[in-house]
């Protein structure tokens, strides 16, 4: 049921991206906004139905209610993201925060959480039972950290350019993504760094290993990847950020790919899946 709920949850969401570059103006606002509530939806519905409800919970905690909270500091103080201001496109405000801002951090930090374990190891302990080393820890934080930071490279961008929010200082910035600046990414690293280190301590033991049923999470994770990286260079005509993006996600995108690509490989290669079927054998067994 999880897988089914997971996937029909992505498919809508799917639908709904690839309907983005089609709308203007008010259409695209609304479509937006249901876009991060799908995400939203999709991610913790997964993890409540995967993992169970103290999983669920650490989710929502720490990125949907950090999000909200480093959202209103950043909004009333400027740091750590520099100084800027949210438009009232995006719906009601709380804060000066649009509701649905916090949502976006949930939306891409669980994939990104699940990515890195996915490349770390796939499992809260070692194969003899022992505590994963520090480099394991260290390496599964900062991939899932660069996972979820480096999407900015693709959102600000993308919504500073619809006018949903607006920085009274863009600079520096980097080259070719000129009005928002650099402290914005060092923000998101910051505030990323301090979720995914507070995510498994909170969620527990079964947020430390990848199964089947993740699958979904990590089709997201990946189609988000490429898709920004189409719609940006394309529909969107955005390629500075097609280019930042695409270098910026690749650190954790890439090897997953690459990881599930042999994984499949592996398995169609499997010598039991290639024994010639015997006479008087009934092979469905």
């Amino acid at each position: 049921m999880t897988r089914r709920i997971s996937w029909t949850l992505l498919a809508v969401l799917v639908l709904a991206q690839i309907c983005y570059p089609l709308t203007t103006g008010a259409t695209r606002a609304g479509l937006t906004v249901a876009t991060v509530v799908l995400g939203w939806l999709l991610s913790v519905g997964h993890a409540l139905l995967s993992r169970g409800p103290r999983v669920a919970a650490a989710l929502v905690a720490v990125a949907t209610g950090g999000g909200f909270a480093i959202e209103a500091i950043g909004v009333a103080t400027g740091v750590p993201f520099g100084s800027y201001d949210y438009s009232g496109e995006l719906g009601p405000k709380l804060a000066g925060v649009p509701l649905i801002i916090p949502l976006a951090w949930t939306w891409m930090a669980w994939p990104a959480w699940l990515a890195a374990v996915r490349l770390t190891g796939g499992s809260g302990r070692a194969a003899d039972g022992s505590r994963p080393t520090v480099g394991r820890w260290v390496g599964r934080i900062a991939l899932a950290t660069v996972g979820l930071a480096a999407w900015d490279l693709f959102l600000d961008p993308q919504m500073v350019a619809e006018g949903y929010w607006v920085w009274r200082d863009a600079t520096p910035a980097l080259p070719g993504l000129a009005g928002i600046p650099v402290s914005n990414y060092l923000g998101w690293l910051l505030f990323a760094v301090l979720m995914m280190s507070a995510l498994r301590p909170l969620a527990g033991s079964v947020a430390a290993h990848t199964d089947r049923r993740d699958h979904p999470m990590v089709a997201l994770y990946l189609w988000t990847y490429f898709s920004s990286i189409l719609a940006h260079a394309v529909f969107l005509d955005l390629p500075a950020s097609a280019l930042w993006g695409a270098a910026g996600m690749s650190v954790t995108a890439v090897p997953l790919a690459v990881t599930l690509l042999r994984a499949q490989r592996s398995h169609h290669l499997r010598p039991e899946d290639h024994q010639p079927h015997r006479r008087g054998v009934d092979a469905t067994r």
